[in-house]
């Protein structure tokens, strides 16, 4: 079933209600010709009782809480599907927001899975993709085009860059990334230029500038009808309140809300909710039946049409991201907010073992103004957790690399291991030693497809043909590929469309007035024709036809120049770089393939809306290496907890900020549940920070963790008693009590750590060596820097990626990369 057009011609959004009476005649979804085949049975299989429940509950509203691999996505698609398949709701009544679109693609798979193609009139989006259909379709009452950009956080800050410059605000401190940070975070809050201005100290000079910076940014997305990410929420919660029968519209259409990971919207997000889930007063209700939107079978006694029935799923125990504007009160009240909800816990847990499970529980047990959950698996203890102190980030890095080693050995798949960190500035040790140590690994969040610069310039081509307005992405062209159009040229061009009252565009149509050089002025007058000649090709009244988005790509990319310039080109990045371009060529033929109907805009929103963190591939063969707010939503056979120190996690920045602490014992929660089968905690004695080497506490949320449940291979005392000979529990006290805290830098409950001395016991160094052509056979013998003298049991690789096996007398076996490894044969 398509789903209807909302906006627009306002009568095409009727359907047949189901609790209208032309619902008595509705017939069951026929797929293919045949039932789709689910049934209320089927539906329930394999649930327990709790997920069963969160399946069949009907209300108004519903906080299933559920805990770290607990089969929430399960539990929400089947309760789409009952929807469906018991005829309480039509597919276009159901509106599921996801945080990412790869959650999105997943749950509309499996939706679709159990109930077959009816599934497609569903909206099941991002928060964002969702506010951008509702703008497109209401753009004129919002005040802007249908056809309006999207400004990405790069596009935001190039703005942002031109502001400040031209305002001389970096004389006051202003850096782009930080005045971003700070818009980002007022729109998140639904504030506005206006509304900072008037409780803004204007005494303060730096207040002055912002609110100056602020408001000329908002002019200039105006301008160039654009939006930015932030924008796209905002103004939807604007948009709504401002026109109530415009909100009705979607109030009645949306029937049954489901909105995940609740416990990371923010305040702009919860609005939203807010706003779709509100009744709809009588007087408009009987508007719109009048306007031939059937209302009659949804409204209550009173006349109004009851507000939505919500579904919200979630885990305070797993908020980490307030520094992105996240509001753990938006689930913790969620009561408060919806009287007489209904709370489910999901507590039986799919993926840990109970020993991995036991320490969450007791660490997470501490944080205070949470719904006490307990999760437990069917599925036994499992093995220990394994914890070991390094005597610095190298010493603790070469234990990761030798227990993954031991971990491959025994036949676990380098993909099926992670390795965590709460800051990137640790991976410094990790790669070091990683690499020397010959494991293949990568670090994820490298350069994203669409954060390339040859990607970006192809794609600001396609928006200066979609919305002639936008003078960033025409700035951004106007010299790309090189033109000889200098920085000077490109600011005449703005002047004169200023005191002319034209737009950038119409400025570049008319660069014969401006009294340029004939090769500068034929230039700019070329790239204007070669735009328009590309908006033509998409007028559907083009005597050739109208053309699709990859043929317009192409003829941007031959009249501009700007693939040629790249084949040409002597440096070999350009090579790469003309490859991603063919690449974005390839992606737009697919676009086409599998959107007939698609034009360039809903091409270019496609990209817009695409998420960092759904690019992330776990199926590369090789050991992944992410921060913890990273490894959110991820899960690994084995997880490597490294950097567990005080100054580390809890991060020191966290002391100061009120929830900090109980924020960064929810990150290392979410660390601890990625673990399916093997669970790594590590420390090093002393860590290097700001170029000075210091020592290193041992974390606080370490000491909440039962002491039987880890097995230490080198404990923080016995690292403090130079190599064992005084073991001392992590856990207890010498005063007997338990636990510890943070006092002065010291923790309270273990020895004082000795102070750094030049040299450690065992200590593993850095050192790399470049061992130029240095052959290697089985049965050499050879000295290595840290581990002394062993013998080669065999070589694998070729070339400049030869990997000598090694049995070390004393430390064992391991793997090394020849090229590198700081060895001598002996």
């Amino acid at each position: 079933m398509a789903s209807p057009r909302i906006g627009g011609d306002m009568t095409t959004l009727h359907e047949p209600n189901p609790h209208s009476d032309a619902s008595a005649s509705m017939t069951p979804v026929v797929v293919n010709g045949s039932h789709a085949g689910y049934s209320r049975n089927s539906l329930l299989d394999g649930l327990n009782p709790q997920q069963r429940e969160a399946v069949e509950y009907r209300g108004p509203a519903l906080l299933i809480i559920a805990g770290a691999g607990s089969g929430k996505t399960s539990v929400l698609t089947r309760r789409v599907a009952g929807l469906l398949e018991s005829r309480e709701a039509w597919p276009s009544q159901i509106l599921a927001i996801t945080f990412t679109n790869k959650a999105a693609a997943e749950m509309r798979e499996r939706v679709e899975a159990l109930v077959g193609q009816s599934a497609r009139g569903m909206w099941i989006s991002t928060f964002h993709s969702a506010c951008v259909r509702i703008l497109r379709a209401e753009a004129e009452r919002a005040g802007l085009t249908n056809t309006f950009s999207i400004y990405d956080s790069s596009d935001t800050r190039v703005t942002l860059k031109r502001i400040i410059k031209q305002l001389d605000a970096d004389t006051l401190g202003f850096t782009p990334a930080g005045v971003s940070a700070k818009i980002s975070k007022l729109k998140n809050e639904l504030a506005d230029v206006d509304s900072y201005a008037r409780n803004a100290n204007m005494n303060d000079p730096q207040e002055v500038m912002f609110v100056e910076i602020f408001r000329q940014y908002t002019s200039r997305l105006r301008a160039a009808s654009a939006l930015d990410f932030d924008d796209l929420i905002g103004e939807t919660v604007y948009l709504f309140r401002a026109f109530p029968r415009v909100a009705a519209l979607y109030r009645r259409r949306f029937r049954h809300i489901l909105v995940d990971e609740y416990q990371d919207t923010n305040h702009a997000q919860y609005a939203l909710v807010r706003e779709l889930t509100r009744p709809v007063e009588a007087e408009i209700a009987e508007d719109l039946e009048l306007q031939g939107l059937h209302v009659r079978g949804i409204q209550d006694d009173s006349g109004q049409i009851p507000g939505a029935s919500l579904t919200v799923v979630g885990d305070s125990d797993q908020s980490i991201y307030a520094f992105r504007g996240a509001d753990i009160r938006n689930i913790s009240e969620f009561e408060r907010d919806y009287r007489g909800a209904k709370v489910i816990l999901l507590e039986q847990n799919y993926r840990s073992t109970q020993n991995i499970l036991s320490a969450a529980n007791a660490v997470i047990g501490n944080n205070f103004d949470r719904k006490d959950k307990k999760l437990w698996t069917a599925g036994g203890d499992g093995e220990k957790i394994v914890g070991y102190t390094g005597y610095s980030g190298h010493d603790e890095a070469q234990f990761v690399a030798d227990e993954i080693e031991a971990l491959h050995r025994s036949g676990m798949a380098y993909r099926d291991m992670a390795v965590f960190y709460r800051t990137n500035a640790q991976t410094r040790a990790l790669e070091e030693i990683l690499v020397r140590a010959a494991v293949p690994y990568r670090v994820v969040g490298g350069t994203k497809f669409y954060e390339r610069a040859e990607i970006k310039d192809a794609l600001a081509y396609l928006i200066a043909v979609a919305n002639p307005q936008d003078e960033l992405a025409l700035r951004r062209i106007l010299n790309t590929p090189k033109r000889g159009i200098g920085p000077a040229t490109e600011t005449q061009l703005g002047s004169f469309a200023e005191a002319n009252g034209i737009a950038y565009r119409q400025a570049m149509r008319d660069a014969g007035l401006l009294g340029l050089g004939p090769k500068v002025t034929g230039a700019i007058l070329q790239l204007a024709a070669t735009l328009d000649e590309a908006a033509l090709k998409l007028d559907p009244s083009n005597p050739a036809g109208q053309a699709n988005v990859s043929e317009v790509l192409i003829h941007l990319l031959e009249q501009s120049g700007l693939l040629a310039s790249l084949r040409n080109s002597r440096d070999p990045q350009d090579e790469a770089r003309a490859e991603n371009i063919e690449e974005l060529v390839a992606q737009t033929k697919d676009f086409n393939r599998e959107n007939p109907d698609g034009g360039l805009v809903d091409f270019l929103t496609q990209v817009s809306l695409v998420a960092a963190a759904d690019d992330l591939d776990d199926a590369s063969g090789t050991v992944s290496l992410m921060t913890l707010h990273t490894a959110k939503g991820l899960e690994y056979d084995a997880v490597f907890l490294t950097g567990i120190e005080e100054g580390l996690l809890p991060h020191q920045m966290s002391a100061g900020e009120p929830g900090g602490p109980a924020e960064e014992r929810r990150l290392f929660y979410v660390g601890i549940t990625r673990a399916r089968k093997r669970l790594y905690l590590s420390l090093a004695m002393t860590r290097a920070q700001f170029g000075d080497v210091n020592v290193a506490m041992p974390s606080r949320y370490l000491q909440e963790i039962p002491g039987d449940l880890i097995e230490w291979r080198q404990s923080p005392g016995m690292a403090n008693s130079r190599g064992g000979t005084q073991p001392r529990a992590l856990n207890a006290r010498r005063d007997g009590s338990g636990g510890y805290g943070s006092r002065g830098g010291a923790v309270a409950g273990l020895p004082p750590a000795p102070k750094p001395k030049t040299e450690w016991a065992n200590r593993v160094t850095a050192q790399v060596r470049d061992n130029g052509d240095l052959s290697l056979n089985a049965g050499d013998r050879i000295r290595h820097v840290d581990f002394g003298e062993g013998r080669v049991n065999q070589v694998t690789g070729e070339g400049t990626k030869r990997i000598a096996h090694v049995q070390f007398d004393a430390a064992g076996l391991k793997k090394l990369l020849i090229k590198i490894a700081p060895i001598e044969k002996l």
